[in-house]
This record gives structure tokens, C-alpha cells and sequence, in this order.
């Protein structure tokens, strides 16, 4: 078992305020600095929130409080995603910078290669092949993820999509390719000019093109749950 990570003050103050404003339902707040998904609800009851809404006003936090509570109706839910989407987040706390660009490492550019050609595949399948061609990178650093989308902060692109290479060692190239089509939908979800985030419009396209419409999934190698970025 891993050592449970206390939360920090800016967590515990940022939840004492949206508790104040309604938030129920939630087991926890947890911050990021992710360039792709601002506010989500994940599986396990966890509110993950960029770092940034620490700077928020009370009706920004309200809008979140709503968007988040599954008793808003659908008109103030949007109205509610365009408010918290519309707060400058990364103007407070920037986002995690790219990593620069490497050398792959030996044995890499193969497998890139591969998921290059998988991400071509899966685009014809699924998508008509109306998804634009992306930069495909292996994290040796993604020890808890199995993928992550970025978008780029100025045009809101999707710019690279990240494997962990550990996912590809341990669990094999079906595992990798049910991650590589879930980043795939968040890619569409921006193309397509929708929030990127786990909700309606990726639950619908996820079990459309055959994946789980969840923010985590079983992976055997892990014997847990694991995430997407």
C-alpha cells in the first residue's frame, strides 16, 4: 500500500470554499496544473481542479459548485462550464511546462513509430480519418497515468499525445491501444471545439468507438485502477 498523501493547505482552502457555496458529494479537492482538463469529477468521488481557480472569485466557485452538482439542469450546466472555462487560470498559476524535446531513447523510435501508425489506423476506423496528424511521445515518467493529451495554451490545440512507457512494457500493445483511442477522443473533443474533460460529449463518442467512458480503468499489470491524464 502507498503512503497516503495529506492534502495540501490550498486543497483544504479551496474546499472549505466551495463547501460553503453547496459542494456535496465530493470525498475530496485535488489541485493540478494539467494543460487539458480544468475541472473534473472523477470515479472515486475526487473533484480535480486546476491550481488556478485557488484565485477565483465566488461566482466562478459557484459556477463550479453547479457544474459539477448532478442536479443542475442542462441550461445552467452550460452556462456554469462557459463562467469557470472563462477564468484565467493559467494567468495565476501556469501551466506545467512541455518537457523539451529528446532523443528517444534506444529501442523507442520503434515503438513511436508503431503508435504512429496505430493513431493513423484508429483514425480511419473511428473518426473518418478527420483527426489531424499529432506528435506521439514515450514517458518514462508516467508512473500513474497511462496517457495524457496536451493542448497547446495559446490556440487550445491538441499538440502531443503522451504514452507512459511503462504501460507499453507491462501490459501489452491491446491495453495500449484502448489508451492510445482514449486520448484519441479527448483529441476530437478539442478539434471538435467541445470542452476536454470526461463528460457528455465523451462518455457519448467513448462507448461510440468501443472504450470505457471513464476517467480510470483496470489495468492487470497495476492490480488497481489507473488513470488517464
Amino acid at each position: 500500500m502507498g503512503r497516503k498523501l495529506k492534502p495540501t493547505w490550498p486543497e483544504v482552502s479551496l474546499a472549505r470554499r466551495l463547501r460553503r457555496l453547496g459542494l456535496r458529494g465530493v470525498a475530496r479537492v485535488e489541485l493540478h496544473r494539467n494543460r487539458t482538463v480544468m475541472v473534473t469529477l472523477t470515479d472515486r468521488g475526487a473533484l480535480r481542479l486546476h491550481r488556478g481557480y485557488c484565485y477565483a472569485p465566488r461566482p466562478v466557485l459557484a459556477a463550479i459548485v453547479a457544474f459539477v452538482d448532478p442536479r443542475t439542469g442542462r441550461r445552467r450546466r452550460v452556462s456554469a462550464e462557459r463562467e469557470l472555462l472563462a477564468f484565467p487560470v493559467t494567468a495565476f498559476v501556469p501551466s506545467s511546462p512541455l518537457r523539451p524535446r529528446t532523443r528517444p531513447a534506444p529501442g523507442d523510435l520503434r515503438l513511436i513509430r508503431e503508435l504512429e501508425w496505430l493513431h493513423r489506423r484508429l483514425n480511419q476506423r473511428h473518426f473518418q480519418g478527420r483527426l489531424s496528424s499529432i506528435s506521439l511521445r514515450l514517458s518514462p515518467q508516467m508512473r500513474t497515468r497511462l496517457g495524457e493529451l496536451t493542448l497547446d495554451d495559446r490556440t487550445h490545440r491538441p499538440s502531443e499525445i503522451a504514452i507512459s512507457r511503462w504501460h507499453i512494457d507491462r501490459d501489452g500493445w491491446s491495453e495500449v491501444e484502448e489508451t492510445l483511442l482514449h486520448e484519441m477522443v479527448h483529441q476530437w473533443q478539442a478539434e471538435s471545439g467541445f470542452n476536454v474533460d470526461h463528460g457528455p460529449s465523451f462518455r457519448a463518442k467513448a462507448l461510440e468507438v468501443g472504450v470505457q467512458p471513464r476517467a480510470r480503468r483496470w489495468v492487470r499489470s497495476r492490480r488497481k485502477a489507473a488513470r488517464y491524464g
